[in-house]
Order: C-alpha cells, then structure tokens, then sequence
C-alpha cells in the first residue's frame, strides 16, 4: 500500500492550493494527484462529520482539453471511497455549487478558470458551499492510501474507467433559477451582443438572455480555448468589443470566464466594466444593504452611500464568503459579496415581488449580467449612464507573468518591512515617488495597498492561482489610472529582472 500525505504532495506535485481550490500545470496534475486531492477532500468532509457513508458527490468541468481525463481520476477517488459519482457534465461552476446546495452533497468542479490551458484546477465545495481557508488545512492535513496496481509508473489511472452517464438536473436547475426569478419578458428590446469564446456558461448564458426576451448576437465562439481574465482583459478582447459595438447597435455585449463565474459586460460602445463596478451595480439592483468585498476594490462602493454598510476583506471569495457569514449574524436586509473579477456572491435570499432567489454564497457570471441591465431599465438609462452616476473613482489592474510567487513574497517583504513604517515609506516612495508623490498610507491587509496623497493608489499582490504579480491601480480619471498602469508595470518589470 502507497500512502501520500497531501501537505508533502503540495510541496513535491506543484499542485498548491490558490483561492477555491488546487491548480497547476496540467502535466504536475498527473491522475495519482488528482486522485489523491480528492481522495483528501472526502476524508477531510468524513472527520468532520460532514459526508455520510454512501452519499452521493456530483462532478462538472470547463471546456479546456485535460479537463475530460482529471474528472476521470477524480471520479475513480469518489468511487474508491464508497461513495456515488453524478456527472452533471461541462456546465458553470456556480452551476455545480448550487446544485449541490440544493442537494445537499459535496460536489467538485475540473476547471482552472480564466489560466491558459496549460494549467487546469480543482474547486471543492461542501454540501454548504465552497471550502474554506480551514478546510483547505483540513485537506492538507490527510493521509491518502493507494490501492495496489492503481497507478502506472507515470502516475497515470492503470485501468480508467468511463465517467456516469451525464445528468442534465444540475445544468437545467441552474437555468430556471434566473427563469423563475426574473420576470419574463424583462428583457425585451434589448440587444446584447454574446461573446462566447471557450465559455463554458456560452449556451445557458444564451439560452435565459433569450428565454427573458433579449434580443442575442452570438459572437466569437471557438473550440480552442481562450483565457480569458475579466481582471487583465486581453488588448484583443478590448478591440474585439469596441469594434462589435460599433458594427452592431447593441445594448451591451456580455461574457464570462471559462467556468462561468466571472461575468464580462460592456456598455453601448463596447466598452467593458471593471468588474468591482459591475459589483456595486448589480448590488444595488437586488437591494443589498450589506456588502462584502476585498479590499482591492474601488472605493466608490463606500462613496456611492448606496448600503448601509461595506466590510473590507482579504482577496479571494472563501474571505468574502467568511465575512457575508458573519454578517448575517447581526445585519438585517440583503447581504452580498462581489469581487474585483465581477464574481458575484449572495449570503442572504434575495425577494423581489413575491419572487425568492436563493442564496449562492460562490462566485457567479449571470447574476451580474441580469442585474446590471435591469437596473439600467429601472433607471431608464443607458449602461453609460449608470456609470455617470457614481463616484468617479476608476481602477486598472495588470500583472506580470512567470514571477514566481516566492520572489513575489520577497519583494514585497523588502518593500515593507515589519514593524519599520518609516523605512518602509522611504522604500515606497523611492520605488514610486517620482511617480505618484508622498505616501499617506498603508494597508497589508493582503498584499501591500499603498494609498498617496494625491488619492492614487498602488496596490501589489502575488496571485494565490499562478506565478504572476498583480498589481491593481485606483484614481480619479481614467487617464490618469492607464497611465498608473503602465509606469507600475515598467517598474515591476524591471524590479523582475533585478
């Protein structure tokens, strides 16, 4: 018998855990990996009392080409550990979590989001939602044993086995969530231009535009896929709107990620939202009066005075997720969540006219999407007009691949240095001073956010999903944060290579 303690594996596979779950180079996501991470996981849920013997755990994936064969090893470990695999097949992430709320089961999701396809990933959620920062110790924590001859030498399956029929309760459940909701009809005389890409959402994102009445252009579809980063859109995405914005008299042309919980949308001339403002958005047209969001984040979510109250948090949507949690606690009204990505979250149910959208406490595309039109049709105005309405505060965000996350560590720990503000200021403004003056402060809540007087920002984090240093910008004129964006991402450059 081969045992695999999963902390070790972490270290010597490659495989690390990032914000929901584990990623890496799909040749390190050899089956025994990822056999042995879900393996893990079950365990994990078992010592907590959380998976009775015999139930069942429901599986998806994403579109990319490793997804097929990791969903096999994985679906071997469920098997393994006596419990009943359901294939819901290719559909959203927030698709598989909520079926699994609804259930009542653990279910897992083959995707590794908007990272190219040489890279995949695994995202676990209880039967309660995603997994948190101590379940992720939890999973580390255990023991994996092998049976006999279940591996080749390469650490490929000795004897894969072909996944369950596909059900289709999870993908069409996910669908009438959005259909009983929102009134039909809600949508009718809008145009909307759908960017498919390799998203795995492509088809039910069409379906319920069309299904509420929208008028849908399907645009750029491809079997090969493309990743797509609602918080670093590619220069080509950026052109590829504006120039279908002005080839068609859309309304507004939308997307997702390739997992499907991460929303792009762009107003009338193609132009694509930040997706923390689509967040304040979306919030305020389902009523929130308790917000969640890290600290990352625009700033016009406090400026708007549209809620009743924002909490800061740490990036990444289990932080997100824990402070919703506490919220509900004490707070009356609707709480939510969103992230910089656009990932939305809802803590609490959401009732409009007799109507009840369940809580989904994961990050989801559509809700986003849905929310941002009708407020605008609420409003009688354009996606543009929404825009004018808030606070003028506008972000930029980039990064810089191929930075290993231990250099990224040890850059920022030189920048600033524990409990040594004075020199860490010197450090700072010596770095960026020339740039953006005198530092006012800040904030390591996660990363290092540097606010300077002038009100700009400069806010570096290493990503927890891959070896690339994030930098996120904040100013008061559009101008002003692209050309934040790109002095910060020659500095970083050089500061790579140094």
């Amino acid at each position: 018998m081969k045992q695999i303690q999963i902390g070790q594996l972490m270290e010597t596979s490659g495989v690390k855990f990032g914000t929901s779950g584990a990623r890496g180079l799909v040749e390190s996501m050899t089956d025994e990996v990822c056999y042995s991470y879900t393996a893990a996981f079950l365990q994990h849920l078992e010592q907590q009392g959380e998976l009775n013997s015999g139930s069942a755990v429901a599986i998806a994936g994403d579109l990319r080409p490793s997804t097929g064969r990791i969903l096999t090893a994985c679906a071997a470990a469920i098997e393994d550990q006596g419990y009943q695999v359901i294939n819901c097949g290719r559909i959203a992430s927030p698709a598989i979590a909520c079926y699994g709320l609804e259930q009542g089961i653990p279910t897992l999701m083959v995707t590794g989001s908007h990272i190219p396809d040489d890279r995949n990933g695994i995202k676990f959620n209880k039967a309660d939602g995603e997994i948190l920062k101590e379940d992720e110790q939890g999973i580390r924590n255990q023991k994996v044993t092998i049976p006999p001859g279940k591996f080749t030498a390469d650490g490929a399956l000795a004897t894969p086995s072909p996944l369950p029929p596909q059900q289709q309760e999870a993908g069409r459940g996910y669908l009438q969530r959005y259909l009983d909701f929102f009134p039909q009809d809600c949508l009718a005389g809008k145009r909307v231009g759908l960017y498919e890409h390799s998203s795995v959402v492509r088809d039910a994102l069409f379906e319920i535009l069309d299904a509420l009445g929208a008028k849908v252009t399907r645009l750029g579809r491809t079997d090969k896929f493309t990743p797509v980063d609602t918080e670093a859109i590619r220069p080509e995405d950026i052109r590829l709107a504006r120039q279908w914005a002005e080839e068609h008299d859309f309304d507004c042309i939308v997307s997702a990620d390739g997992d499907g919980d991460r929303p792009l949308i762009s107003d009338e001339r193609g132009n694509w939202l930040r997706g923390d403002i689509a967040g304040i958005l979306c919030a305020r047209y389902l009523g929130a009066r308790t917000v969640a969001t890290p600290v990352s984040s625009n700033s016009a979510v406090e400026k708007s005075g549209y809620f009743d109250r924002v909490i800061r948090t740490r990036i990444g949507s289990p932080y997100v997720i824990a402070a919703m949690n506490e919220a509900l606690t004490t707070d009356t009204g609707p709480v939510v969540g969103y992230e910089a990505n656009g990932g939305f979250l809802t803590g609490s149910d959401i009732l409009q006219k007799n109507r009840t959208l369940r809580a989904l406490p994961t990050r989801d595309a559509i809700i986003v999407i849905l929310g941002v039109m009708l407020l605008a049709r609420k409003e009688n105005s354009s996606i543009a007009g929404l825009l004018k309405q808030l606070p003028q505060r506008f972000t930029a965000s980039d990064r810089i691949e191929e930075f290993p996350t231990e250099l990224s560590h040890s850059r920022l720990a030189w920048l600033y240095p524990d409990g040594d503000n004075e020199l860490a200021r010197n450090r700072i403004e010596t770095l960026f001073g020339s740039h953006f003056g005198k530092v006012a402060g800040i904030d390591n809540t996660d990363g290092l956010r540097i606010t300077f007087e002038s009100g700009d920002v400069v806010h570096l984090r290493p990503s927890g999903n891959a070896p690339e240093l994030r930098c996120y910008n904040e100013a008061g004129s559009r101008q002003r944060v692209e050309a934040m964006q790109k002095t910060c991402m020659a500095i970083l450059g050089g500061w790579k290579n140094s």
